[in-house]
Parts: structure tokens; sequence; C-alpha cells
């Protein structure tokens, strides 16, 4: 069992960015490739970013790729996104997600565990 909490939403300006957190309970944070994914107000949930168990390898959607960064700190057992650049656009409720594999995937039902999100809000 893995429980995961998010941090470090908040309302930014266009062109800000914010670094969120995730911190995951457990000794087998390792074990698991970890996702980024959002969510905005009638729309799907759509895949963001994801790191690999060792964390190298990072995988992003076209939408945030060169503007976000997904980190890992398997000490601190801890995921990151640093978002740079924001735009409105990126408004949503942003999750993380741990999968039991090596790499992550792009699609949600892959995931087994889930945050419980935090927002973002960007103004423009």
């Amino acid at each position: 069992q893995v429980q995961l909490v998010e941090s470090g939403g908040g309302l930014v300006q266009a062109g800000g960015s914010l670094r969120l957190s995730c911190a995951a309970s457990g000794r087998t944070f390792s074990s698991y490739a970890m996702g980024w994914f959002r969510q905005a107000p009638g729309k799907e949930r759509e895949f963001v970013a994801a790191i690999s168990r060792s964390g190298g390898s990072t995988y992003y959607a076209n939408s945030v790729k060169g503007r976000f960064t997904i980190s890992r700190d398997n000490v601190k057992n801890t995921v990151y996104l640093q978002m740079n650049s924001l735009k409105p656009e990126d408004t949503a409720v942003y999750y993380c997600a741990a999968d039991n594999s090596p790499h992550g995937d792009v699609r949600p039902y892959e995931y087994d565990y889930w945050g419980q999100g935090t927002q973002v809000t960007v103004s423009s």
C-alpha cells in the first residue's frame, strides 16, 4: 500500500513558476514509477509527466515539454514537478500517481495509487 500526498499548488500569474511535491508513505517508493496527471473542469484526466523507478528516464506530454521537469528523491520518498513558464491553460487539479512498473505510463488506469490532488491556477 502506498499513500500519496501532493502539495505546492496555488495561484500564479502567467509566466510564473510553481513546484509541486508528492510525498509517499511506505518503504517501497523506489519500486514504483511515478506520474503526474492533471484534470481541468469538464475535461478528462490527462498525462503530464512520468519518471522511472530509478529516475533515469523521464517522459512528458508535448504540451509541457520544455517547461515542466519531473524528478524524484528515493531517499525522501518524494516526487517533484517543477513548472515554469506557466500558462492559463495549465490551470487544473494536479495528481501524482504510483505505477508498479519500471517506467510508468501515459494511461491513468495503469496506475495503482493516487493522491488527492492539488489545485494549480494560472491567471492571465
